[in-house]
């Protein structure tokens, strides 16, 4: 008799192709992706599709001939940019202002969030929180105003008090000695409240259990906050200080025009006010757009360094 083959004989699955793959993981994640869409079309439409533009530092951009027309000129408004005598004023001074930002105000949320942190009252907590953020709401007019009614020599409170204490009247607004001290402080108060919202979001993952083996070991609250509390948010610490190298040359506009006049634009010029007066107002596009690329650059430069440096010292990064 003929033994009958009983090996099982197996059948390949079936192929599943890349696209029915792709598909069904939309649909299993599609309220995640309809979540992640307007914040994705927001960055196309006004962060990429807008980075073509950068060519033209690279033309002698007119309105009239397009962007297609308009001649070619290599890296002339990169030359004329670095060769201008107004270049190292400009460089100083969006350097300075941009460390005094680092210094003075990128630790103050941090600070801030650890003493809020260690508040034990909701009630107390979420008034000082609401009052600390409120300052962010206010457009730098209404800020820049403030200082104006706190600095005035003509009835500002801060020269009353300095005559009140047998002092003379300094006239802060023209001083180029305050200048960037004003500016950061202006910085400083409108943005501290906003910039603790992070750092409150990570101490509220840290595991309430590691504070009670603290406290049976006899840490004390200050024991707590160095050897627990700062190494659970180092993470975000370190990734917020390269997120904000990235725009270290942004010192914002707005404000410092507002604040700038004949008697501190020595020490007040920066680039983004140098391209307004220079670039726009005079219709020199490229010229302006070149100085532009020129911050990004340095940016990702800084990113770069910073993001590779963070690796070395055991850090995650941003990428």
């Amino acid at each position: 008799m003929l033994k009958r083959n009983t090996e099982s004989v197996q059948v390949p699955a079936p192929r599943t192709s890349m696209s029915s793959t792709l598909v069904g993981r939309l649909m299993r994640n599609r309220w995640l992706y309809m979540m992640v869409f307007p914040g994705l079309l927001y960055f196309l439409i006004f962060k990429y599709w807008p980075m073509y533009g950068i060519f033209i530092a690279f033309q002698d951009f007119q309105p009239f001939l397009g962007f297609w027309n308009s001649p070619f000129v290599g890296l002339k408004h990169f030359e004329r940019l670095f060769s201008d005598s107004n270049f190292i004023i400009l460089f100083r001074n969006t350097i300075i202002l941009a460390t005094y930002n680092i210094l003075f105000f990128f630790p103050l949320p941090i600070i801030i969030a650890l003493m809020l942190n260690e508040l034990r009252l909701e009630f107390t907590k979420r008034i000082v929180q609401t009052l600390i953020y409120i300052p962010h709401f206010m457009s730098w007019v209404v800020v820049v105003g403030i200082s104006y009614m706190f600095l005035t020599t003509e009835g500002g409170i801060m020269n009353e008090l300095l005559v009140r204490f047998g002092g003379e009247k300094i006239n802060f607004l023209v001083s180029n000695e305050w200048f960037r001290t004003i500016i950061t402080a202006e910085v400083m108060w409108k943005e501290t409240g906003w910039g603790t919202i992070i750092f409150l979001a990570a101490l509220s993952g840290v595991d309430p259990q590691l504070y009670e083996a603290a406290r049976m070991d006899g840490a004390n609250r200050l024991r707590q906050l160095w050897h627990i509390t700062l190494p659970a948010i180092r993470s975000t610490i370190v990734i917020l200080l390269i997120l904000r190298l990235g725009n270290f040359l942004d010192t914002g506009f707005e404000q410092i025009f507002l604040m700038l006049n004949a008697m501190n634009r020595e020490v007040g010029e920066v680039f983004d006010t140098y391209v307004y007066s220079v670039g726009i107002s005079q219709g020199q596009y490229s010229f302006s757009t070149a100085v532009g690329v020129f911050k990004s650059i340095v940016g990702l430069i800084l990113v770069v360094v910073a993001n590779r440096l963070a690796k070395k010292f055991g850090e995650e990064g941003i990428y």
